[in-house]
């Protein structure tokens, strides 16, 4: 298994609210990705604290035998980081209203656990196809599902950046966790909306056929959601499951 991640402030905005990493243990890796938001810098308050206690939580395990297990635990650490963000905005006023999104992927050598709120997703790519492995916790999702919008207009429509879940916001939160079997020569990306709202479905999956390194697949996929205007930053960690059962971080 080997991973990297790259965060990029965009062309637009003047701080990067976007936070996350992948960090190893005895267990395997933890990837995060966390899209933080409210006023007066608020968001990265949110996200990278989100990012500090899922890490410290990550380097205290040592023991994760069954999904049961890996699903529990990341349920848990977001209930638990939903209710640390919502005393801290209630305790600074200067964090009222801050939120964040957070997508975390628990990857062992027989499985990777996907929980998510928001709409910071999780794709995989593997010799079954290219597939995204969560739903958006948005407004034109939900018109989606419910046929009221089509998946093209939801790409468009004005009001495709409001959230109906995140953490932080409420005392109580409802997350998606599902768990993957793992393959070889199988790539599991995360991101912000950053990098999905200008980047499509195709280039994303092109991007991962590529024999590239995985540095290179992720700063080609910042440097092309940049050049088509990168109003928001942009956050990206991948993860490949090769043949080799080895856990590397490749850096450049």
């Amino acid at each position: 298994m080997e991973f990297t991640f790259r965060t990029d402030v965009g062309k637009v905005r003047a701080h990067n609210e976007d936070s996350g990493g992948v960090f190893k243990n005895e267990v395997g890796v933890l990837a995060v990705v966390a899209d933080g938001m409210g006023g007066h810098r608020a968001g990265d308050v949110a996200s990278s604290m989100t990012t500090n206690l899922l890490r410290e939580a990550w380097d205290e395990v040592t023991e994760m035998t069954s999904v049961l297990d890996a699903e529990r635990w990341l349920t848990e650490q977001f209930e638990q980081i939903n209710l640390k963000l919502h005393v801290h905005a209630k305790k600074h006023t200067e964090c009222q209203g801050m939120g964040t999104t957070l997508v975390a992927a628990l990857c062992t050598d027989e499985f990777v656990s996907i929980a998510h709120i928001g709409d910071s997703r999780a794709y995989l790519f593997n010799e079954f196809g290219f597939q995204l492995k969560t739903a958006d916790h948005s407004l034109v999702q939900e018109l989606v599902r419910k046929g009221q919008l089509t998946e093209e207009e939801a790409e468009h429509h004005p009001r495709r950046n409001v959230l109906l879940r995140a953490l932080g916001t409420e005392e109580e939160i409802k997350l998606d966790v599902t768990t993957l079997q793992v393959e070889d020569e199988q790539y599991l990306l995360l991101c912000s909306d950053g990098l999905t709202n200008k980047v499509n479905h195709d280039e994303l999956k092109r991007n991962l056929e590529q024999p590239e390194e995985l540095p290179s697949k992720a700063e080609k996929l910042i440097d092309l959601a940049n050049e088509r205007g990168g109003e928001d930053n942009i956050t990206i960690a991948l993860i490949h499951y090769s043949e080799k059962p080895n856990v590397r971080s490749i850096k450049e």
